[in-house]
């Protein structure tokens, strides 16, 4: 028999209430949609495109253990300065979930690293919250990359 609860009754942090009450509910089409926008920003090396995909006070976590870029400025140096050494690059992504703001979707890249010519392949799972349709306010990455060494010459 399956467990019921009355979460009403449970206290619940004022911001995580704020942020649940001032989000706005995303559909899989919109968020379908929004990841092929960062395919585009990717794979066009495009930082500035990417940063437009999230809102004024958005937090980006690159990676779960290292503090997150805070706004589109910030958003925008870090892509340049990652997608300024790739060529090459194809994003794949497949959408596993949407439940309320927030889209869940695993993804692939694959990229030649040009300071040292190295294929690289990145894979991982992604969270998307929303703030409104579009943009994004908190952007979560976990993934693991493997490289070697491209063909001699290139």
């Amino acid at each position: 028999m399956a467990e019921t609860r009355n979460i009403a009754s449970k206290s619940i942090d004022p911001a995580m209430r704020e942020s649940a009450l001032n989000s706005h509910a995303a559909t899989i089409e919109q968020f379908t949609l929004w990841l092929h926008a960062y395919q585009a920003a990717w794979e066009g090396r495009d930082a500035a495109a990417a940063a437009r995909l999230f809102t004024d006070d958005a937090r980006y976590y690159w990676t779960p253990l290292v503090p997150p870029q805070k706004g589109p400025d910030e958003i925008a140096a870090a892509w340049d300065a990652a997608v300024s050494n790739q060529r090459d690059i194809r994003f794949t992504f497949d959408v596993f979930a949407v439940s309320g703001p927030t889209g869940f979707a695993t993804w692939r890249a694959d990229f030649v690293r040009q300071s040292n010519q190295f294929k690289v392949r990145i894979e991982g799972v992604l969270s998307a919250e929303f703030a409104t349709a579009g943009r994004c306010r908190v952007f979560r990455e976990w993934w693991h990359s493997s490289e070697e060494p491209g063909p001699p010459g290139t």
